[in-house]
């Protein structure tokens, strides 16, 4: 998967999600909706760690939860990166993977 194909994608689910809402996402939303994301991650993996209550949910779906909040976060964070003409990819690789060469 191509991330910047990624981050236009995301970028199209936002804005429906928004205009179906009634979401004014400026500056700070995007900052802000991140923080939640990571907020809700942070609960499934408390959960399924066994350090905050299951609610009832297999293990499976405990996974599952975490996976979802994963997937959240990441692409609230393409979106943040999108809204600052961040070039994640290019960030990636002077950040990360130039310690590889």
């Amino acid at each position: 998967m191509d991330l910047r194909e990624l981050s236009l994608d995301a970028e199209k689910v936002s804005e429906r999600y928004a205009a179906a809402f009634g979401i004014r996402r400026d500056d700070t939303w995007f900052l802000l909706k991140l923080q939640e994301e990571v907020g809700e991650l942070t609960q499934a993996y408390l959960m399924r760690a066994g350090q905050a209550r299951s609610k009832g949910l297999t293990p499976a779906e405990l996974h599952a939860a975490f996976a979802a909040e994963i997937a959240d976060v990441v692409c609230q964070t393409l979106l943040l990166a999108h809204r600052f003409d961040v070039d994640v990819p290019a960030e990636i690789d002077r950040k990360w993977l130039s310690r590889l060469r």
